[in-house]
C-alpha cells in the first residue's frame, strides 16, 4: 500500500480538521502519516468526532495498515499556538512539518506528500522569505525548473509566473518562461496519463494583444516561445485570448493551459471546481499535491470545513505515484 506523508498545516486553520476528515474516507486506499504536533492532531479528533485512534511514530515504514489507527510523527514544534489567524510560531510549525514530509520523499521511505494549506503570512511572520508552498518545495528539494498546476473537473491549468504582484507580471512573461512552462506542461499531462497532450497558451493582454494595439508581449515574448516548442514537436497553440481559452479546455478542445498569471488560471478553475480543485507542483523529484483553498481562518476549529479537496488531494498523489 503506498504511503503518503499528509501535512496537518497551519495549525490554527481548517487544515487539521480537513486532514483527519478526509483521512477517515481514504484510510483504505493508502497509507497516510500525519506530520503535525501529536497536541493538535490529538485536539483535533476530539473536536471533530474522529474515531480512529492515534498512534505515534517515529519511521514511516513501522506504519502498517489498519482502518482503526491513523499513524503520526510528532514533530514537537509548538508550545502553544494561534487559532484563527496568522501568528509566527504557526508559521514556523508549518515549515517543520513540511521539511520532515519532502526528506521522507526524498528518501524513498514515502511515497509522495500532500500538504494542508499554510498560510503566506504566518511564513513572513516567521521570518521566512518564501510566499507559499511552491518555491518552498523547490528550495527544500534544489528544484530550479517547476510550476503550479492546478487540475478541477474538466480543467487543468499551469502558470508561468506564481505568486506575482499584477505590476510585476509582465517583466516575468520572457521566451524562456514561457517555452519552460510548455515543457511543464507537456511532463504535467505524461504524470497524468495523457501521452499525446493538446497545449493551449492564453494571452497576457486582453484578446491576446490584438497584434500589439493592446500590448506587445504576445508578439515579443508568447509567440517566440510558441514557435520554439513546435520546433520540438510539443503540439501547443496559442496565444489565445484569456477570455476564450478556457471555454476550449472546459469542452476538451485542449488538455491544458498555460496561464500567464495565477488569477488568469485560477478564477476560472474554481469557479467550476472550488470543492474538489487540487495543487500539483510540476518539476519536483518528488510527488507533491495539496487542496487549492487557503487556510479558512474564518471558519477553522468550527467543523464545518470541508475536506473535499484534501481528499482529492490524496487520490491525485496515489495516482500520480503509479
Amino acid at each position: 500500500m503506498k504511503r503518503l506523508a499528509v501535512t496537518i498545516g497551519d495549525p490554527g486553520g481548517i487544515g487539521p480538521e480537513v486532514v483527519l476528515k478526509a483521512l477517515s474516507s481514504v484510510a483504505d486506499e493508502c497509507l497516510p502519516i500525519i506530520m503535525g504536533d501529536l497536541s493538535v492532531i490529538e485536539e483535533a479528533v476530539r473536536a471533530f468526532g474522529i474515531t480512529q485512534f492515534i498512534k505515534t511514530i517515529s519511521d514511516a515504514e513501522d506504519a502498517s495498515p489498519s482502518p482503526e489507527i491513523l499513524w503520526c510523527m510528532d514533530m514537537k514544534s509548538l508550545k502553544s499556538y494561534a487559532r484563527g489567524k496568522p501568528a509566527a510560531e504557526n508559521g514556523k510549525a508549518c515549515v517543520d512539518y513540511i521539511r520532515k514530509a519532502v526528506w521522507l520523499a526524498m528518501e524513498r521511505k514515502v511515497d509522495g506528500i500532500v500538504t494542508a494549506p499554510v498560510s503566506k503570512e504566518a511564513l513572513k511572520l516567521a521570518g521566512f522569505p518564501w510566499p507559499g508552498h511552491t518555491e518552498m518545495l523547490a528550495e527544500f528539494t534544489g528544484t530550479k525548473e517547476y510550476a503550479m498546476m492546478l487540475v478541477g473537473g474538466p480543467l487543468k491549468v499551469i502558470l508561468v509566473t506564481i505568486h506575482t504582484a499584477l505590476k510585476d507580471v509582465p517583466a516575468l512573461v520572457t521566451k524562456e518562461r514561457v517555452l519552460g512552462t510548455i515543457l511543464l506542461a507537456r511532463k504535467a499531462c505524461a504524470m497524468l496519463g495523457i501521452k499525446e497532450p493538446k497545449i493551449a497558451v492564453a494571452g497576457l493582454n486582453p484578446h491576446a494583444g490584438e497584434s500589439g494595439v493592446l500590448g506587445n508581449e504576445e508578439i515579443k515574448e508568447i509567440v517566440p516561445a510558441i514557435m520554439r516548442a513546435k520546433e520540438q514537436g510539443i503540439a501547443v497553440q496559442g496565444p489565445y485570448a484569456p477570455d476564450v481559452v478556457f471555454h476550449k479546455a472546459y469542452k476538451g478542445d485542449v488538455d491544458i493551459v498555460v496561464c500567464m498569471y495565477h488569477d488568469q488560471g485560477l478564477i476560472p478553475l474554481k469557479m467550476i471546481a472550488f470543492e474538489k480543485g487540487v495543487n500539483v507542483t510540476v518539476g519536483l523529484p518528488i510527488i507533491r499535491t495539496s487542496p487549492d483553498h487557503g487556510t479558512a481562518y474564518d471558519i477553522a476549529w468550527k467543523g464545518i470545513a470541508d475536506p473535499s479537496s484534501m481528499r482529492e488531494a490524496m487520490r491525485l498523489a496515489l495516482r500520480l505515484t503509479v
